[in-house]
């Protein structure tokens, strides 16, 4: 996932259909990678966490990302694909979204989520520097947040990054 993307807004997902075809083509590894947006990840994520819990998700992600990547021409490299921090931070947000989500359909789960200040592509600054985050060893492996330990309250408090 590039971090160095600017945030956007992401146009609502239709119905449990449209959110199941991105879990479904993650799953069977066809979902063309064009489609394969920061709002796949949290869906994809989002769907797992709900269904598997948060501990059992970080295994799956973990495997399924990179067998994604694989089959669709990604390298999970030093600098390219799969990313350890950014997926458990999001495994960790999507845990702490569902924990007060009002929603209970899948489709205004993750609406919701890719809304939320959980979901979005500057959240995960709060926690941690751009140079450890985009660092190789971040990639690779977890690395404990360098500006403030994991909170759901300093990720509700802090002013989005601009």
């Amino acid at each position: 996932m590039g971090m160095n993307t600017p945030s956007r807004i992401y146009q609502r997902l239709a119905d449990e259909r449209a959110v199941l075809t991105i879990v479904d083509g993650f799953r069977a590894k066809t979902l063309p990678s064009a489609r394969w947006t920061h709002q796949a990840h949290l869906a994809v994520g989002l769907w797992h966490v709900r269904r598997f819990g948060e501990e059992e998700s970080r295994a799956l992600l973990r495997d399924g990302i990179r067998a994604y990547n694989e089959a669709s021409g990604t390298p999970n490299s030093d600098t390219r694909g799969y990313h350890e921090t950014v997926t458990m931070y999001y495994v960790w947000s999507a845990a702490r979204f569902l924990e007060t989500a009002r929603a209970t359909r899948l489709v205004d789960l993750v609406n919701t989520y890719v809304d939320s200040r959980h979901g979005s592509k500057d959240g995960i600054f709060v926690f941690w520097s751009r140079d450890l985050l985009l660092s190789t060893p971040a990639r690779r492996d977890w690395i404990e947040p360098d500006l403030a330990p994991l909170s759901l309250e300093a990720l509700l408090a802090a002013e989005p990054v601009s």
